[in-house]
């Protein structure tokens, strides 16, 4: 049996998550994620036109950018476009992040238009995409409510509440919210993105060189379900001020 402790919370309890909106002077749209030391920084803007195979649909898209500052890390990293090419993990995040937010605007009332959401990580602690996602979905919203109020529609655009985050099995104990120490050192890693209707957008379990069982899996939904409640309810409060 693990006696695996942490020093700051109970293994049950997320980091510390702040939201603070209108982060950014020249975008009503953005916000600064605090999730423990992870710090990122969310933006949504609307653009009049959507990718070739959507032109003439008249229905809309929604697209992510996610990147990781220089100085994000302890370690200088370079940009990556100093290097003229993406990494894959950055491709592979940036889809989770789009899909993800998809899943909470319905793109027919939206029309033919493109909200962008740009993920620029401050600092980096582990789960710089679940912050990504917990902080984009209030950019979003933030973006839509602004675009819906200036045109005066009425029709709902967003149709669901998203967020996510990350649990682990570290020292055969799992738990919700890895910093970077835990998350580097899991024996297993999953990443789980819902709406507030209790369903599952993503569920991104992976055995880091080490098979688990359907009840880690179980124990998986248990953490995140008992977390989501508060993570919404931080989520409404920004989007609210």
């Amino acid at each position: 049996m693990s006696t695996y402790k942490r020093n700051d919370r109970e293994l049950n309890k997320i980091r510390s998550l702040e939201i603070t909106p209108n982060f950014q002077p020249n975008n009503q749209s953005s916000c600064l994620v605090k999730l423990g030391n992870t710090h990122v920084c969310c933006s949504a803007i609307l653009e009049d036109r959507v990718p070739g195979f959507l032109r003439n649909s008249g229905k809309g898209w929604l697209t992510a950018e996610y990147g990781m500052l220089p100085s994000s890390t302890s370690e200088r990293m370079d940009r990556e476009a100093a290097k003229g090419r993406q990494s894959g993990r950055t491709q592979e995040i940036q889809r989770l992040i789009g899909r993800s937010l998809r899943c909470a605007v319905n793109l027919d009332i939206l029309g033919e238009k493109t909200i962008k959401i740009d993920c620029d990580v401050i600092s980096a602690d582990g789960g710089t995409r679940t912050a990504s996602i917990i902080g984009g979905y209030v950019s979003l919203v933030r973006a839509v409510n602004h675009y819906k109020t200036q045109f005066n529609i009425t029709k709902g655009i967003i149709t669901n509440q998203v967020a996510a985050i990350s649990v682990g099995v570290v020292k055969g104990t799992p738990c919700i919210d890895l910093d970077y120490i835990e998350d580097s050192s899991a024996e297993v890693d999953c990443n789980v993105v819902m709406a507030n209707d209790g369903q599952f957008i993503e569920f991104q379990s992976t055995g880091e060189e080490a098979k688990f069982s359907k009840k880690t899996i179980l124990d998986f939904i248990e953490l995140v379900e008992g977390s989501m409640p508060d993570i919404f309810a931080i989520q409404d409060q920004a989007i609210e001020k």
